[in-house]
């Protein structure tokens, strides 16, 4: 399960480019965040092997940063070791698409691509920009945004993909006095809708551990935490 729901991530939410060095996968960001701009252990690797990761991320003009993801003890201790720091644990959830099925008020939310523009500046509004937008662009189709709606205006968005039968949610965003009104649960039920009438039979998503809200909705709607992973990444000098 573990090799598929990093698969699924790197599908749906695409860095720019993609390259080894070491043995470990080396992502270009171009900005937009560490899940694709992070290096990945692809190999086996050795003291060395870590050395030519971390010139080839500063190669791109990028700071350092590892993925650390189950099995991956070794790596974690020593980057540990080097002075790494631990940022934004996160939580892997997955529920099978029948489960996330269900009513969606009329005008609520509705799947479309490519994104309306009133998506993309809600995006952009809060603070998910033209370069986390132009991972969306990158990714394979089936895709699409949801747009949900709530007191005659459009209130959150989302971007979802679908890879080896699992659809993975991304970039949900709901205007902060629109949130707790049961927005973000009709967005996912669309979100499951669309997945199924696309092929999917599960979806993902993952989430930081620090957001409590997010946890506490998934578990509600019957998501289950698969697993979870942490990024390392240079102090501050």
């Amino acid at each position: 399960m573990t090799e598929q729901v990093f698969a699924v991530i790197d599908a749906t939410w695409p860095p720019a480019a993609r390259s080894e060095a070491g043995g470990f996968v080396i992502r270009e960001g171009k900005g937009g965040g560490s899940r694709v701009s992070a290096a990945s252990r692809g190999a086996p690797w050795e003291a060395c092997d870590l050395e030519a990761a971390i010139v080839a991320q500063r190669a791109l003009g990028q700071s350092p940063k590892f993925q650390i993801r189950p099995g991956d003890a070794a790596l974690d201790t020593t980057l540990e070791a080097r002075g790494f720091v631990v940022t934004d644990p996160t939580v892997i959830y997955d529920a099978p698409i029948d489960a996330l099925q269900g009513e969606v008020p009329p005008v609520t939310a509705f799947a479309h691509w490519p994104p309306l523009q009133i998506a993309r500046d809600l995006w952009t509004d809060l603070g998910i920009g033209p370069a986390r937008q132009a991972i969306m662009e990158r990714a394979d189709a089936p895709k699409c945004c949801i747009l949900g709606r709530k007191t005659d205006r459009a209130a959150g968005t989302m971007f979802v993909a679908i890879h080896d039968g699992v659809a993975m949610i991304h970039a949900l965003a709901i205007l902060p006095e629109m949130r707790r009104m049961g927005l973000a649960r009709a967005m996912i039920h669309e979100a499951a809708r669309w997945a199924a009438e696309n092929g999917a039979h599960r979806m993902m998503l993952v989430v930081t551990e620090a957001n409590a809200e997010a946890n506490a909705l998934y578990r509600v709607l019957g998501l289950e935490m698969i697993g979870r992973y942490h990024y390392r990444s240079e102090a501050a000098k």
